[in-house]
């Protein structure tokens, strides 16, 4: 069975960790994105720091930096990566009623962040959700996907989405 460039599976079809002992340690960065649309209830809460349970976006960027670091234990195939750093943050559009999250890791190694990005925005998003659901149970979250990554045999890659531009910022 031919694999068509997908790494994650062997010459039968049968899924494997790729194996990267032969690959150089390099510097890499991944950032992705995602949002949550809220009512205006759940978007004025926050805003203020009312909700109940807390301050919402300090604790969701917490939760997003220990879904990063967490991220081989969720996804079957990821190696375990020793992340050199991790920034969560939020932007917001009150027009829309949604609050936009980026999450940008950086790490030395054979392989790249890029789930673990992906991972932090979730579970970012997610901690947002779970502590704002007494208020609004019609929450959406979605569009979440990798902004920019760097390093590699793949070298940089953009996502020309306006925004994922919004959040392009150094850690």
């Amino acid at each position: 069975m031919e694999n068509k460039g997908l790494t994650h599976f062997d010459e039968r079809g049968t899924a494997v960790m790729v194996d990267v002992t032969e690959k150089a340690d390099t510097h890499r960065t991944a950032t992705a994105t995602g949002k949550i649309t809220v009512n205006r209830e759940v978007y004025e809460a926050v805003e203020a720091g009312t909700v109940g349970k807390g301050d919402v976006l300090g604790v969701a960027t917490t939760a997003g930096i220990m879904g990063a670091k967490r991220t081989a234990e969720l996804i079957p195939m990821c190696h375990i990566l020793p992340i050199t750093n991790c920034r969560v943050w939020f932007e917001k559009n009150p027009e829309k009623r949604e609050i936009h999250c980026f999450c940008t890791v950086k790490v030395t190694g054979k392989t790249g962040v890029e789930m673990e990005a992906l991972t932090g925005v979730s579970v970012a998003l997610l901690t947002v959700y779970d502590m704002c659901k007494a208020l609004d149970k019609t929450m959406e979250i979605g569009e979440i996907y990798l902004c920019h990554k760097e390093g590699g045999k793949s070298g940089e890659i953009w996502n020309r989405k306006p925004q994922a531009f919004a959040g392009s910022k150094e850690i």
